[in-house]
């Protein structure tokens, strides 16, 4: 502060305004408070009351301040010794303590409160008198329920709850959540989920600032993300179910968000399990429908490839019939019938003059007819140009990346095999496509046993 200001003359700025004292400070800081506060001297008169008590009891300070006691009118006469008692006992005892009473408000109602007390010292260490903060009993119970609440989710919760900041990264992670994310409490905070998650972080943090500008959606969303799976840094689909809030400063007169507040439940079981059955119950009216088209036929051969024209919908991109051609160690097979190598089309009978197909050694078909039994292969993860490769030197599609190839059986006899090729856009086969693939194989032998080709 300069001299003129120090001094109290005036300079070109105007007169100085006086700095509020410590009384007017004290003041400002108790009506401010969000709890209502009352103090007592040693004595037990009231000397201060700030407006949030005034506004749950109806005193005013003027008629609160200067009472000895609060009998007669915050309390009633009968109850006024034992309440005016265990507030004043604090000055003897350490610490605050906490009481709830029965106050009688101005109009004559009465209002439960819960009360903190504690003594107020002087200078010499000595009590000089008590200050009290309460709050009605409801809104302390409401209070008290949101902190429980809070911390049951944030420790103990049976599904993730997750806070994210306003950049997207988690704040606050509770136990549930850190092991769905495959990953410590602590190393999950401040990171970007993308580091955290793979396929699917993108619909996730689209959800997140979708919550930010706009609010929680009206129904919890499904989400499908991958979750690393350990140290081998590989990655396992999983299912959340999730549901989103906003969470807004009640500090502030406008909204301010903080953050979003994620809970998820991994439903991937129950959603895997949905998928099964509807898969199976498809491929169950492919399968009749497919029958009831084979029955229309008058050329068995026909019937056998309108059978594999069914099983291919939804299931595989091409298939192969190969027919069995004389006896020996190692079979010879013989294509009968293909879809066609490009854009995928219907199963058509093959003119080959009855030449054997140059399968190499260690192929899945040949294997499949030794074995009696389904084969299943796929090139994997390889790249565009090995996957090609891989391909053509089985003498399937350039585009095909997952092969199960079917016995066909007929009579006790082993007729061939069919091969379903799936391209990179569709999973490897599992062990339910290989259940589906054999019955297909049981009904394209039957048709093909009654055509008599050769082999058959």
């Amino acid at each position: 502060m300069s001299a003129s200001r120090r001094s109290g003359t005036t300079d070109e700025l105007g007169p100085e305004e006086p700095e509020p004292g410590g009384a007017e400070l004290l003041a400002a800081l108790l009506d401010g408070m969000d709890a209502a506060l009352c103090a007592f001297d040693a004595d037990g008169v009231v000397t201060h009351w700030n407006r949030e008590a005034e506004r749950i009891l109806g005193w005013s300070a003027a008629e609160a301040v200067g009472q000895r006691g609060l009998s007669g009118w915050a309390v009633r006469a009968a109850d006024a010794a034992e309440v005016e008692g265990r507030l004043l006992s604090v000055m003897d005892a350490p610490g605050r303590q906490v009481h709830e009473f029965a106050l009688v408000t101005k109009d004559g109602g009465r209002v439960l409160v819960r009360m903190q007390s504690a003594a107020v010292r002087g200078g010499d260490g000595k009590a000089a008198g008590v200050y009290c903060a309460f709050s009605e009993v409801h809104a302390q119970i409401d209070l008290e329920r949101s902190i429980a609440l809070s911390e049951a989710l944030l420790e103990t919760a049976s599904w993730g709850v997750v806070i994210v900041d306003a950049d997207l990264r988690p704040a606050v992670v509770n136990e549930h959540a850190a092991r769905a994310l495959g990953v410590g409490r602590t190393a999950v905070l401040g990171r970007p989920l993308a580091d955290l998650l793979g396929q699917g972080v993108e619909e996730l943090e689209s959800a997140l600032t979708h919550v930010l500008a706009e609010g929680a959606p009206p129904s919890p969303a499904e989400l499908w993300v991958s979750v690393r799976t350990g140290e081998d840094e590989g990655f396992e689909r999983r299912c959340w179910r999730s549901g989103f809030v906003r969470l807004a400063s009640p500090l502030t007169e406008e909204p301010v968000p903080l953050g979003v507040g994620w809970l998820f439940l991994d439903v991937t079981e129950a959603r895997q399990a949905a998928q099964e059955a509807s898969q199976l119950r498809f491929r169950s009216q492919q399968l009749h429908r497919a029958a009831r088209a084979a029955g229309e036929c008058e050329d068995p051969t026909e019937a056998a490839t309108v059978q594999l024209d069914f099983a291919l919908a939804g299931f595989a991109d091409h298939a192969l019939v190969d027919l069995v051609a004389g006896g020996g160690p190692v079979p010879r097979l013989v294509r009968v019938a293909a879809t066609p190598g490009g854009t995928p089309g219907p199963c058509l009978p093959v003119a080959t003059a009855g030449i054997p197909v140059r399968y190499p050694e260690g192929h899945p078909a040949p294997q499949c007819v030794e074995r009696v039994g389904s084969v299943r292969a796929s090139a994997g993860a390889a790249s565009v140009e090995r996957a090609r490769a891989w391909a053509l030197a089985r003498q399937w599609p350039e585009d095909s990346v997952h092969a199960l190839c079917a016995v066909l059986r007929s009579r006790g006899r082993t007729l061939g095999v069919v091969t379903f090729l799936r391209g990179a856009g569709r999973g490897a086969f599992g062990l339910s496509d290989a259940a589906y693939a054999e019955s297909v194989a049981g009904r394209v032998a039957a048709s093909l046993d009654l055509a008599g080709l050769p082999g058959a």
